[in-house]
Protein backbone atom coordinates (compact mmCIF):
# COMPACT_ATOMS: atom_id res chain seq x y z
CA UNK A 1 0.00 0.00 0.00
CA UNK A 2 1.41 3.36 -0.98
CA UNK A 3 1.75 5.76 1.97
CA UNK A 4 0.05 8.52 -0.05
CA UNK A 5 -3.17 6.49 -0.24
CA UNK A 6 -3.19 5.65 3.44
CA UNK A 7 -3.64 9.20 4.72
CA UNK A 8 -3.02 12.80 3.68
CA UNK A 9 -1.52 14.72 6.62
CA UNK A 10 -3.50 17.79 7.65
CA UNK A 11 -1.89 21.15 8.33
CA UNK A 12 1.55 19.80 7.45
CA UNK A 13 3.47 23.09 6.88
CA UNK A 14 1.77 24.68 9.89
CA UNK A 15 2.69 21.72 12.10
CA UNK A 16 6.33 21.72 11.03
CA UNK A 17 6.53 25.45 11.70
CA UNK A 18 4.88 25.04 15.11
CA UNK A 19 7.42 22.42 16.21
CA UNK A 20 10.38 24.71 15.37
CA UNK A 21 12.42 21.68 14.37
CA UNK A 22 16.12 21.57 15.21
CA UNK A 23 18.33 19.34 13.03
CA UNK A 24 19.79 17.59 16.08
CA UNK A 25 16.56 17.50 18.06
CA UNK A 26 14.64 14.51 19.40
CA UNK A 27 10.94 14.35 18.56
CA UNK A 28 7.87 12.16 18.97
CA UNK A 29 5.08 11.67 16.43
CA UNK A 30 2.49 9.93 18.59
CA UNK A 31 0.23 9.04 15.65
CA UNK A 32 2.22 7.71 12.70
CA UNK A 33 -0.74 6.72 10.50
CA UNK A 34 0.38 7.06 6.89
CA UNK A 35 3.67 8.62 7.95
CA UNK A 36 3.16 11.99 6.27
CA UNK A 37 4.10 14.09 9.29
CA UNK A 38 6.87 11.71 10.30
CA UNK A 39 8.55 11.75 6.90
CA UNK A 40 8.47 15.53 6.78
CA UNK A 41 10.03 15.75 10.25
CA UNK A 42 12.80 13.25 9.48
CA UNK A 43 13.69 15.17 6.30
CA UNK A 44 14.66 18.12 8.50
CA UNK A 45 16.81 16.10 10.93
CA UNK A 46 20.55 15.60 10.78
CA UNK A 47 22.13 12.25 11.63
CA UNK A 48 22.26 13.48 15.24
CA UNK A 49 18.48 14.01 15.37
CA UNK A 50 15.89 11.31 15.93
CA UNK A 51 12.15 10.74 15.65
CA UNK A 52 10.13 8.15 17.58
CA UNK A 53 6.72 7.43 16.08
CA UNK A 54 3.87 5.52 17.71
CA UNK A 55 0.96 3.61 16.19
CA UNK A 56 -1.19 0.77 17.47
CA UNK A 57 -2.42 -0.29 14.03
CA UNK A 58 -0.50 -3.17 12.49
CA UNK A 59 -1.00 -1.91 8.94
CA UNK A 60 0.47 1.48 9.81
CA UNK A 61 3.47 -0.21 11.41
CA UNK A 62 3.94 -2.45 8.37
CA UNK A 63 4.16 0.66 6.19
CA UNK A 64 6.67 2.45 8.43
CA UNK A 65 9.67 4.11 6.82
CA UNK A 66 13.18 2.73 7.12
CA UNK A 67 15.62 5.41 8.24
CA UNK A 68 18.42 5.44 10.81
CA UNK A 69 17.00 8.66 12.25
CA UNK A 70 13.65 6.96 12.88
CA UNK A 71 12.23 4.42 15.34
CA UNK A 72 8.75 2.91 14.95
CA UNK A 73 6.98 2.01 18.21
CA UNK A 74 4.10 -0.45 17.88
CA UNK A 75 1.95 0.84 20.72
CA UNK A 76 -0.85 3.14 21.81
CA UNK A 77 0.49 6.57 22.71
CA UNK A 78 -0.85 6.17 26.24
CA UNK A 79 2.37 4.22 26.90
CA UNK A 80 4.63 7.07 25.76
CA UNK A 81 6.51 7.35 29.05
CA UNK A 82 7.26 3.63 29.28
CA UNK A 83 8.69 3.38 25.78
CA UNK A 84 10.76 6.53 26.03
CA UNK A 85 12.23 5.16 29.24
CA UNK A 86 12.92 1.88 27.42
CA UNK A 87 14.80 3.74 24.67
CA UNK A 88 16.73 5.78 27.23
CA UNK A 89 15.15 9.09 26.23
CA UNK A 90 14.85 11.48 29.17
CA UNK A 91 13.54 14.54 27.32
CA UNK A 92 12.42 15.53 23.83
CA UNK A 93 12.24 18.79 21.90
CA UNK A 94 8.76 18.32 20.50
CA UNK A 95 5.72 16.05 20.52
CA UNK A 96 3.10 15.85 17.78
CA UNK A 97 -0.24 14.03 17.70
CA UNK A 98 -2.74 14.08 14.84
CA UNK A 99 -5.87 12.65 16.43
CA UNK A 100 -7.74 12.07 13.17
CA UNK A 101 -8.68 8.64 11.89
CA UNK A 102 -6.60 7.70 8.83
CA UNK A 103 -8.37 7.73 5.47
CA UNK A 104 -7.49 4.05 5.20
CA UNK A 105 -9.59 3.19 8.22
CA UNK A 106 -12.64 4.97 6.84
CA UNK A 107 -12.17 3.52 3.36
CA UNK A 108 -11.44 -0.08 4.41
CA UNK A 109 -14.96 -1.49 4.72
CA UNK A 110 -13.93 -4.45 6.85
CA UNK A 111 -12.72 -2.16 9.65
CA UNK A 112 -16.28 -0.93 10.29
CA UNK A 113 -15.38 2.74 10.88
CA UNK A 114 -17.71 4.20 8.24
CA UNK A 115 -21.42 3.99 7.56
CA UNK A 116 -20.69 4.24 3.83
CA UNK A 117 -20.13 0.47 3.74
CA UNK A 118 -22.17 -2.43 5.10
CA UNK A 119 -19.58 -4.35 7.08
CA UNK A 120 -18.97 -5.93 10.50
CA UNK A 121 -19.05 -3.39 13.34
CA UNK A 122 -15.41 -3.60 14.37
CA UNK A 123 -13.88 -0.12 14.91
CA UNK A 124 -10.82 -1.40 16.77
CA UNK A 125 -7.69 0.63 16.05
CA UNK A 126 -5.69 -2.24 17.52
CA UNK A 127 -7.17 -5.38 16.01
CA UNK A 128 -5.56 -7.49 18.72
CA UNK A 129 -7.79 -5.90 21.37
CA UNK A 130 -10.71 -8.04 22.44
CA UNK A 131 -13.81 -5.82 22.33
CA UNK A 132 -15.28 -4.67 19.01
CA UNK A 133 -18.15 -2.23 18.53
CA UNK A 134 -20.49 -5.15 17.91
CA UNK A 135 -19.39 -6.77 21.19
CA UNK A 136 -20.04 -3.50 22.98
CA UNK A 137 -23.55 -3.18 21.56
CA UNK A 138 -24.23 -6.78 22.58
CA UNK A 139 -23.11 -6.44 26.19
CA UNK A 140 -23.42 -2.86 27.45
CA UNK A 141 -26.38 -1.90 29.61
CA UNK A 142 -29.00 0.42 28.17
CA UNK A 143 -27.89 3.20 30.53
CA UNK A 144 -24.22 2.85 29.54
CA UNK A 145 -25.10 2.85 25.85
CA UNK A 146 -27.17 6.00 26.31
CA UNK A 147 -24.28 7.66 28.14
CA UNK A 148 -21.90 6.66 25.35
CA UNK A 149 -24.05 8.23 22.64
CA UNK A 150 -24.69 11.35 24.71
CA UNK A 151 -21.19 11.98 26.08
CA UNK A 152 -19.13 10.95 23.05
CA UNK A 153 -21.58 11.77 20.26
CA UNK A 154 -23.49 14.63 21.89
CA UNK A 155 -26.71 13.07 20.57
CA UNK A 156 -29.97 14.30 22.08
CA UNK A 157 -31.78 11.08 21.15
CA UNK A 158 -29.22 8.89 22.93
CA UNK A 159 -31.76 7.19 25.22
CA UNK A 160 -34.03 6.23 22.32
CA UNK A 161 -31.07 4.84 20.43
CA UNK A 162 -29.87 2.79 23.38
CA UNK A 163 -33.37 1.45 23.99
CA UNK A 164 -33.75 0.35 20.36
CA UNK A 165 -30.40 -1.49 20.41
CA UNK A 166 -31.24 -3.33 23.64
CA UNK A 167 -34.75 -4.26 22.43
CA UNK A 168 -33.31 -5.63 19.20
CA UNK A 169 -30.80 -7.86 20.97
CA UNK A 170 -33.41 -9.04 23.49
CA UNK A 171 -35.59 -10.04 20.55
CA UNK A 172 -32.75 -12.17 19.20
CA UNK A 173 -31.50 -9.63 16.64
CA UNK A 174 -28.21 -8.23 17.98
CA UNK A 175 -26.62 -5.48 15.92
CA UNK A 176 -23.52 -6.92 14.27
CA UNK A 177 -23.04 -4.84 11.11
CA UNK A 178 -22.96 -1.19 10.12
CA UNK A 179 -26.01 -1.74 7.92
CA UNK A 180 -28.05 -3.18 10.79
CA UNK A 181 -27.12 -0.25 13.00
CA UNK A 182 -28.13 2.25 10.32
CA UNK A 183 -31.48 0.53 9.71
CA UNK A 184 -32.19 0.62 13.43
CA UNK A 185 -31.15 4.21 14.17
CA UNK A 186 -31.87 6.10 10.95
CA UNK A 187 -35.56 6.68 11.87
CA UNK A 188 -34.39 8.50 15.02
CA UNK A 189 -32.14 11.08 13.40
CA UNK A 190 -33.12 14.41 11.91
CA UNK A 191 -33.45 13.85 8.12
CA UNK A 192 -31.96 17.29 7.51
CA UNK A 193 -28.87 16.34 9.51
CA UNK A 194 -28.83 12.61 8.82
CA UNK A 195 -25.22 12.36 7.66
CA UNK A 196 -23.91 14.46 10.55
CA UNK A 197 -25.89 12.64 13.25
CA UNK A 198 -25.03 9.18 11.94
CA UNK A 199 -21.38 10.24 11.87
CA UNK A 200 -21.72 11.20 15.54
CA UNK A 201 -23.14 7.73 16.32
CA UNK A 202 -20.08 6.12 14.77
CA UNK A 203 -17.77 8.61 16.47
CA UNK A 204 -19.25 7.77 19.87
CA UNK A 205 -18.79 4.04 19.36
CA UNK A 206 -15.24 4.46 18.06
CA UNK A 207 -14.24 6.59 21.05
CA UNK A 208 -15.73 4.05 23.46
CA UNK A 209 -14.25 0.97 21.76
CA UNK A 210 -10.75 2.44 21.71
CA UNK A 211 -10.87 4.34 25.02
CA UNK A 212 -9.73 7.40 23.08
CA UNK A 213 -10.37 10.15 25.60
CA UNK A 214 -8.78 8.26 28.49
CA UNK A 215 -5.76 7.53 26.30
CA UNK A 216 -5.57 11.19 25.28
CA UNK A 217 -5.54 12.34 28.90
CA UNK A 218 -2.75 9.93 29.79
CA UNK A 219 -0.78 10.91 26.70
CA UNK A 220 -1.03 14.65 27.35
CA UNK A 221 0.22 14.27 30.92
CA UNK A 222 3.13 12.08 29.82
CA UNK A 223 4.03 14.28 26.84
CA UNK A 224 4.17 17.34 29.07
CA UNK A 225 6.48 15.56 31.49
CA UNK A 226 8.73 14.40 28.66
CA UNK A 227 9.18 17.79 27.00
CA UNK A 228 12.38 19.70 27.70
CA UNK A 229 11.99 23.38 28.67
CA UNK A 230 11.15 25.26 25.49
CA UNK A 231 9.91 22.07 23.83
CA UNK A 232 6.78 22.24 21.71
CA UNK A 233 3.54 20.25 21.99
CA UNK A 234 1.44 20.27 18.79
CA UNK A 235 -1.95 18.53 18.73
CA UNK A 236 -4.38 18.30 15.81
CA UNK A 237 -7.99 17.58 16.82
CA UNK A 238 -11.11 16.92 14.76
CA UNK A 239 -14.06 17.23 17.12
CA UNK A 240 -15.10 19.37 20.06
CA UNK A 241 -14.54 16.70 22.74
CA UNK A 242 -10.86 16.31 21.87
CA UNK A 243 -10.32 20.00 21.29
CA UNK A 244 -11.80 20.91 24.67
CA UNK A 245 -9.48 18.49 26.48
CA UNK A 246 -6.42 19.70 24.60
CA UNK A 247 -7.26 23.37 25.10
CA UNK A 248 -7.87 22.89 28.82
CA UNK A 249 -4.65 20.95 29.24
CA UNK A 250 -2.51 23.46 27.40
CA UNK A 251 -3.95 26.34 29.42
CA UNK A 252 -3.87 24.76 32.86
CA UNK A 253 -1.98 21.47 32.84
CA UNK A 254 -5.12 19.36 33.38
CA UNK A 255 -8.05 18.36 31.20
CA UNK A 256 -10.62 19.96 33.51
CA UNK A 257 -9.14 23.37 32.87
CA UNK A 258 -8.62 24.16 36.55
CA UNK A 259 -5.54 26.19 37.41
CA UNK A 260 -3.66 25.00 40.49
CA UNK A 261 -2.86 27.68 43.06
CA UNK A 262 -0.17 27.69 45.71
CA UNK A 263 -0.53 28.91 49.31
CA UNK A 264 -0.27 32.52 48.18
CA UNK A 265 -2.89 32.15 45.45
CA UNK A 266 -0.39 32.19 42.63
CA UNK A 267 -1.21 30.04 39.63
CA UNK A 268 1.24 27.87 37.79
CA UNK A 269 0.88 25.85 34.60
CA UNK A 270 3.56 23.69 32.97
CA UNK A 271 2.76 24.92 29.47
CA UNK A 272 2.05 28.18 27.70
CA UNK A 273 -0.49 27.90 24.88
CA UNK A 274 0.55 29.87 21.81
CA UNK A 275 -2.33 31.87 20.40
CA UNK A 276 -5.88 32.12 21.69
CA UNK A 277 -7.38 30.43 18.65
CA UNK A 278 -6.43 27.18 16.92
CA UNK A 279 -4.74 27.07 13.52
CA UNK A 280 -7.16 25.78 10.86
CA UNK A 281 -6.70 24.67 7.24
CA UNK A 282 -6.70 27.23 4.44
CA UNK A 283 -9.41 27.15 1.80
CA UNK A 284 -6.79 25.81 -0.59
CA UNK A 285 -6.01 22.85 1.69
CA UNK A 286 -9.70 22.08 2.22
CA UNK A 287 -10.26 22.06 -1.54
CA UNK A 288 -7.29 19.71 -1.96
CA UNK A 289 -8.14 17.57 1.06
CA UNK A 290 -11.82 17.97 2.12
CA UNK A 291 -11.33 15.66 5.10
CA UNK A 292 -9.07 18.25 6.70
CA UNK A 293 -12.02 20.66 7.06
CA UNK A 294 -12.56 20.07 10.78
CA UNK A 295 -8.86 19.95 11.74
CA UNK A 296 -7.66 22.29 14.48
CA UNK A 297 -4.01 22.64 15.47
CA UNK A 298 -3.17 23.87 18.96
CA UNK A 299 0.40 24.49 20.08
CA UNK A 300 2.01 24.97 23.49
CA UNK A 301 5.54 25.47 24.75
CA UNK A 302 6.98 23.85 27.89
CA UNK A 303 7.88 26.40 30.57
Amino acid sequence: MEPETYHIPALLPETLSALQLKPDGVYVDATYGGGGHSRAIVEQLSLSGHLYSFDQDDEAVANAMNDERFTMVYSNFRFLRNFMRYYGVKAVDGVLADLGVSFHHFDAAERGFSFRHDAPLDMRMNRHSSISAADMLATMSEADLADTFYLYGELKQSRRMASAIVKAREAGHPVRTTGQLLDLLRPMVNPRQEKKELAMVFQALRIAVNGELDALEQFLEQACGLLAPGGRLAIITYHSLEDRLVKNFMRTGNIKGQLDKDFFGRTSAPLKMLGSKPIVPSDEEINRNPRSRSAKLRVAVKL
